[in-house]
Parts: C-alpha cells; structure tokens; sequence
C-alpha cells in the first residue's frame, strides 16, 4: 500500500510533533483534535519548530512555509479519517479513552486503512478490541520530541497481517526515523520494558531510606549522565511513571507494584517539572538540587545488569530480536551503547551474581536472573541461538543474522574507473570513532587489499568534520577490555600505512585525538586551512592510543612531537602545512572536489606496484639502520625489474603517452 494520505488524532506535544514529522518528509497530513485551543497551541508550536529550523540552517524559509501548508487543521473526526491512508492516534495514556477512540476511528475510515496507535506502554491487541479490522491495526510508537527522536517502536498486536507490519516499518523509514520491530505485543514494547526495572530499582531505594534522591543523582552524573534518575523522573512526570508501574503490575508481574514511594508526591499533586515541584523544585526549567556527595548504595553495574536481565527476557518471550533491542535502547534513551553490547564485554556468572545479589537486596524477583541466565546460555541468546517461549504467529522463521546496530558507520564507494575507493566515516555529527567505527574501517580495508580495480583510498569524514575522536562513551566492563580497544584501534589504523594503495586522509572541521591519529597513519594529508587539529588526551588523563605517540614522532620528529602530544595543544591546517604534515591545502569549499582529483590522478599515474614498495620502504626503512634500509631498496628494484608495470612505464614515458599500469 502506498500511503500518502495521513491522519493523527490528538493535537497534544506527540501529535503535533508526529504531524509536522510526517509534513517535513512531503506528505499531507490532517492534524484532528476535539477541542480548538489544542489545535491553536499546536500550530503555534510547529511554527515555533519550524522557525528553529530555520534559523539553525536545517531548512530554508520557502521549506517551511511548504511543511506548514502541508498541514490541515481539523475539529471533525469523521471528515479527518474518511479518505486516509494511514490514521494515528496520539492521545492520552487512558485505555478508555483510546478504546472508544479507535472504535469511531475504525467505523469511519477506509477498510483498507491502516490505524496505528501511538501508545507508549499499552498492549496493542488490548486497544484493538472495537477495531472492525485488526489485522490492519497495530502500534507506532515515536519517541518524544518527535521531530527530534530518531526512534520508532513498531509493534505488532496479535491479530496484525505481516503486511501491514512490513507496509508501516518500510513508512516508517521513508520520513526519515529509524524502526525498530516489535515481534510480540508485550506491555512496554522495547524501551519503556527496559526501563520498568530501573523506575522500581530508583523508587526501592528510597522506599529502604537507603539515601537522598540527590546523592543518587550525584552518582548518575558521576557516570556521565545529563540527568540523575530522579532529575529525570521529575522531567518525565511522576504520575507518568506511577502509571507505569501500576500497569506493569497488572500486566506483566504484581512486584512491579513494591513502589511506594512515587505515591505521595502524586497524592499531593507535586508531579515534578510540570507542576514546578516534586521530587525537586523546578524553576525556568531547571531542577534545584541540593549539593550531594555521590551515594555508594548502588554503582553503575547494577544498573547495567538490570538492564540485561530485561533485555534477556524480552528476548526470551520473543518480542524483539537482539539487534533491534540494542538500537531502541540507544536511540530511544539517547546512549552511545545499550545493554547487548555491555553484556558482550562480562560473563554470564557476573551477571548472575549481580543479579542474584540485587534481587535479594531488594526482596524481589523482577532482578532474579532471567531463565537463559540462570543456564549459563546468555551468549546463545544474544547470538541469535534461541527459541522464544512464545512464538509469534505469522513471523518468518527465518533469523537475519544478528548485527550490533544495523548498517556500518564505515560506508565504502569505488569508482573502479577511476581507481579509486572512499572510505566514509558517519558517526554523530562529529563523526566520533566506536568500536563500530573501527570494524567498519577494518572490514573494508581487508576487502580492499587486494583488490585490483583500486590504487588509491581515500579516507574521510562525512558532513563537516572528519573525526573529533574517539567516543569516549563507550562502555568498557576493565582495564583489559580498554586496552584490547586500543589495540584494535593500533591494528586497524596500522593497516592504512601498510595497504598496497595510496592511502589520503581528507582533512576538514575537526580533526581530534583518534581522529587526527587516524590521519596520521594515511600516507598523505590533505586539508582546509582552518581545520582544527591536536592531541587533547592529556588534558582527559588519557594519552594518544591508537598509535599516536609512535607515529606522529616518525613524521615530525621527536621534538616537535613531544610538544603538541604533552601541551594538547590545538593547531590549523595551515600550521600543518608549515610543518610538513599536510601535503596540500585547499578552501573548505573545494576540498572535496580537489582530493577527488588528486586522488584520481595519482590513481593512474603512479604504478602500485611501486607505490606498495615504496610506501613499505619508507615504513620499514626507518625502523633498521641505514645498511639494512639499502638491502631492502635493492632487492625491491630487482623484484621491479621484472614487472609488466616497469615496462610499460618506460614505454609510456618514450612513446610521449600516459601509462596504463596493471599491477602486474
């Protein structure tokens, strides 16, 4: 079904956010409230959003005057929905309210439509009891603020058509958001699931009097977080999560209503942020948190395991796969990893024993280690090796195979005419450099090695940065799982210096720590004038690990290397250039287009033969003395003498033509 007709009902922050959503990716949209003034408010506020965007450069005026006009405004339901293609509800978190809804939804609109509801945490066979057609009904659930969530869980109820599930996942990615599938229709979904066992562990503390919501806060901070857990809660809304919880209990396991102490703060109407106290007292948005010495009640591995157990669970009873649990939770919850990657980095006995410890710390079950951790089988399970309790019916039974976040950070373009690959680096606006990263960078190298369509690679960022470094944010279960990353980083990095092509590094915005590392370790360095490079490890207590202290010493001498490694000082392109690290300099403007060309002539004038020797000589040569560096240059030019590409150079060069090497 080709959908290009949409509806949602509910003008509130989520509707109106869907709608302008769905208007910015160029289809029409009917925004359908009851009530007038939320439809006022709510185009008040896409006005707003769009004129942030403007002013930030994200769209032009002319585009936001279309986005705008895309948009009808509408008090009448049955007019709204009769002609849509697809209807989505975005009203409150009342299973009542949405019931009645979807019924006068469904007895008004097309047969063939698809109705999808946006709920947050409600069973979506439980709203489907009125809908006349069920296997079209299923659920969406963006992420708040939609325009700026990348996220959307779409759920499957019982009763939905595989083709409707797969029609709304394809739309899904076609304005613009990142799905994720939700196999079975579970309380929750994938993200809020995860997060059910965090809201009781936070309110059990307190529950105990175990310490001050500020010193807990003090410690998620410590650990690099925006917000405390209780900051959060505040921001969220504590009626919001006590809903949650009350509906867990109902739905999923009665424990779940232990917490206590979220209750009184609903009782008194002091919900946080949006009644201007709870928890805290908020003011201009702010919370006001009184000082704290961080709490050793809990540490950061607790929380971590929790996570895992929930995400073994949701695993074991079939609701989402593996790669898709890790994608939800990091975009969803706005982390640089989530709980299938930490597991990876620890045991299956640490975690049981954590598990074990906090479910009887806390006199509940919800922590018990779930049923494949118990068997020591978590690695099977997170491998894809598993039968969920409860399969889904109508699923394929066919299992993609199990990546850690869908598509590579790394993407790789050749133009085999031209003899020439590019790397491209596409990581958060910075393009900071993971663990993804760097597999990326190493898989394709190793598909690049002997390749002989390619001479020459070039290695660059997309956007306007190259690489501000690395992303210091990843999780690392101890020193050892660090310095494995480092190693990863020294031997993927390596293999630029030691590839038989021409390696280029693109130079531009940023180009910081193990970016600028990554640079180094390419055979030539172009840039803009103004690019902003250095080595700010030591002013993190870190040092330059993927080679940097080794190879910029090579390159620059002893000297000059010691000063800009222990200063962290930050220098341009056209120091670089002075000092010989930059090979050439160009505008901003033009670089792209000027690295193409350089890396398209060097590709077919230089034979690679001896471009692989060469740049091995050059490498190798430093590392012996001077006697031994000779040796290696004759043997290479009597293992050159008998090339098809010396012949035909010397041909080219007294026939007046251009060379056509081989590689030969």
């Amino acid at each position: 079904m080709d959908i290009r007709r949409v509806t949602v009902i509910g003008a509130g922050i989520m509707g109106h956010g869907i709608a302008e959503v769905i208007a910015l990716s160029g289809i029409p949209v009917i925004l359908e409230d009851a009530f007038p003034e939320a439809l006022k408010k709510a185009e008040n506020g896409i006005g707003t959003s769009l004129e942030k965007m403007k002013k930030s450069g994200r769209i032009s005026p002319e585009k936001a005057s279309e986005v705008l006009g895309r948009i009808t405004f509408s008090s009448d339901l049955k007019e709204s929905v009769k002609d849509a293609d697809l209807i989505i509800e975005a009203v409150p978190e009342i299973p009542d309210l949405k019931i009645s809804l979807m019924k006068q939804i469904s007895d008004n609109c097309r047969k063939d439509a698809i109705i999808a509801s946006n709920t947050s945490n409600i069973r979506i066979t439980t709203l489907a009891k009125d809908v006349i057609n069920p296997d079209r009904f299923l659920g969406m659930h963006f992420f708040n603020p939609p325009v700026v969530m990348k996220l959307v869980e779409v759920i499957k109820s019982e009763k939905t058509s595989q083709e409707t599930f797969d029609n709304l996942f394809e739309f899904t990615k076609s304005i613009g958001k990142t799905p994720i599938r939700v196999l079975k229709d579970s309380p929750g979904f994938v993200v809020n699931r995860i997060n059910a066992p965090e809201s009781l562990l936070f309110c059990l503390i307190m529950d105990k009097k175990m310490a001050k919501p500020e010193e807990i806060d003090a410690f998620g901070k410590l650990q690099g977080l925006p917000m405390g857990p209780y900051e959060l809660i505040d921001y969220v809304g504590i009626d919001t999560v006590v809903h949650s919880l009350k509906y867990y209990s109902e739905t999923i396991d009665p424990e779940y209503g232990k917490c206590k102490f979220f209750d009184s703060f609903v009782e008194a109407k002091n919900l946080g942020s949006k009644t201007g106290k709870g928890i805290y007292v908020w003011e201009n948005g702010h919370a006001k948190i009184p000082d704290a010495k961080p709490s050793s009640v809990i540490d950061l591995m607790d929380v971590l395991v929790v996570e895992i157990n929930e995400a073994a669970k949701i695993i074991e009873e079939g609701i989402a796969e593996p790669s898709e649990i890790e994608t939800g939770v990091k975009l969803g919850m706005n982390r640089p990893f989530g709980p299938i990657s930490v597991a990876e980095g620890l045991t299956n006995a640490e975690i049981k024993k954590k598990l074990e410890k906090l479910s009887e710390k806390f006199d509940t079950r919800i922590f018990y280690p779930a049923k494949s951790i118990q068997q020591g089988k978590l690695r099977e399970l997170l491998a894809g090796r598993h039968k969920a309790t409860e399969p889904q019916a109508g699923t394929a039974e066919k299992k993609e195979p199990v990546q850690k976040d869908g598509a590579s950070p790394v993407s790789l373009s050749m133009d085999q005419d031209k003899k020439v690959a590019y790397l491209t680096i596409s990581n958060t606006r910075n393009n900071l450099i993971s663990y993804d990263v760097l597999k990326g960078l190493e898989k394709n190298l190793t598909e690049l090695w002997n390749s002989k369509e390619i001479n020459v690679i070039v290695v660059r960022g997309s956007g306007e940065n190259f690489s501000a470094g690395a992303q210091l944010t990843q999780f690392f279960s101890g020193p050892m799982d660090f310095a494995e990353n480092a190693r990863l980083g020294e031997r993927t990095f390596r293999m630029l210096s030691e590839i038989p092509k021409i390696t280029i590094a693109e130079m531009k915005g940023y180009v910081l720590g193990g970016g600028f590392e990554l640079s180094i370790w390419c055979d030539m360095r172009i840039s803009t004038p103004d690019a902003k490079i250095g080595f700010p490890e030591v002013t993190l207590g870190l040092i330059p690990g993927w080679g940097g202290s080794q190879r910029l010493s090579k390159l620059l001498g002893m000297s000059r290397a010691t000063f800009l490694i222990l200063t962290g000082e930050r220098f341009d392109g056209k120091f670089a250039s002075e000092i010989g690290l930059v090979s050439k300099l160009y505008a901003a403007d033009r670089i792209d287009d000027e690295t193409r060309s350089f890396a398209e002539d060097l590709a077919t004038k230089v034979a690679p033969i001896s471009a692989a020797i060469a740049k091995r000589l050059i490498n190798k040569g430093s590392d012996v003395p001077a006697d031994n560096g000779l040796e290696m240059e004759t043997m290479a030019m009597g293992l050159l003498y008998g090339t098809e590409d010396l012949k035909e150079g010397i041909s080219a060069f007294l026939q007046k033509r251009k060379p056509d090497y081989k590689g030969r």
